[in-house]
């Protein structure tokens, strides 16, 4: 039975501000939780005037204290910013204040543009290639410590925090199967190589002490709404999004454009169809149709949906009629 779960990049919208942000993330992770969501995972992206969850770890604990079963974590920790043994720390830190219910996804991404990732790590000499160390490292610090071992993470050692592999490439198929790790593709906004990252998770895998079987968590995007026409309305706001990003020009999650897909050129169209690819936009019988189909061509364990949407209150709906679309779509 495929799982699903809810990735969040806790936007902040045109007129909004970062507290809004971040209690109408914790507000859908409340409902989200009732809809019968498994994950609610928040993602580290910096730099970014429409994303409020940069600081993912307080993010995470801001989330989880206004919840109480559904598991909460980071899709995810873009890792070589970050020394291992500081996130084992504050994950271990959550793990202790929220027992059971958090996971810690990794990805060797920056998260950001090349200025801002130095500006993070000082230097950039090293970060990408080191992320398999750093992994390793990572895992070691959040295991039971061993004898004369002279750094440990407390909190942290011990916890045992489920860690995923996230990715966009074929590196991190790879990576996570050698590891006996989960793997999580991101192909709601880079689905070019989902189908051939699959392929090698699951043929290179190799069981852990954490994970016995290939376990594949495959990103959609989701918009629903009572018409399609409303459907991919709210689709416009993610829609210009993406092409404030691309032409360098970053800003707030813009309201919803009526029929904007009309006044795109035939390039913007093309590349906005290639990146959002792996979505489903419209009623509840379509969306449920469209999840069914991505699942069953990848065999998805769980998928991933994520939406930004600029009404809470839109958004909100989104999400339920997305849960009730995936209960139907694999048969619950």
């Amino acid at each position: 039975m495929t799982a699903y779960s809810l990735l969040d990049l806790a936007p902040i919208v045109a007129g909004g501000d970062v507290r809004q942000a971040l209690d109408n993330a914790r507000d859908l992770a409340r409902h989200a939780e009732a809809w019968g969501y498994t994950r609610f995972w928040l993602a580290e992206h910096h730099n970014m005037p429409g994303v409020a969850s940069a600081a993912t770890a307080l993010a995470i604990a801001h989330v989880a204290a206004g919840t109480s079963t559904i598991r909460v974590g980071a899709g995810g920790i873009m890792l070589p910013n970050h020394a291992p043994l500081m996130i084992a720390e504050q994950f271990g830190t959550l793990a202790a204040l929220h027992p059971g219910r958090i996971d810690l996804g990794v990805g060797r991404a920056p998260g950001t543009d090349q200025v801002t990732a130095q500006a993070l790590r000082r230097t950039l000499a090293g970060a990408v290639d080191g992320f398999p160390n750093d992994v390793a490292e990572l895992m070691a610090f959040l295991g039971p410590s061993e004898p004369g071992q002279r750094v440990r993470a407390i909190p942290g050692e011990g916890s045992d925090i489920p860690i995923w592999i996230l990715g966009s490439s074929l590196y991190g198929a790879q990576l996570a199967a050698a590891f006996g790790l989960p793997y999580a593709f991101a192909s709601h906004f880079a689905p070019a190589a989902l189908d051939e990252a699959i392929e090698i998770y699951r043929h290179r895998f190799k069981p852990s002490a954490q994970l016995g079987h290939p376990y594949v968590m495959v990103g959609a995007n989701v918009f629903a709404a009572d018409s399609e026409a409303e459907a991919r309305r709210l689709l416009s706001s993610v829609q210009q999004a993406f092409l404030n990003l691309r032409r360098g020009t970053p800003a707030p999650l813009p309201p919803p454009i009526d029929d904007f897909e009309a006044q795109l050129t035939p390039m913007e169209r093309a590349g906005l169809d290639q990146a959002l690819s792996c979505s489903a936009v419209g009623t509840p019988d379509q969306v449920e149709a469209q999840l069914r189909a991505i699942v069953a061509r990848t065999g998805a364990d769980e998928l991933m949906i994520t939406a930004q949407i600029y009404d809470h209150g839109a958004r909100l709906r989104s999400f339920e009629l997305a849960a009730a679309a995936m209960r139907k779509a694999i048969g619950a």
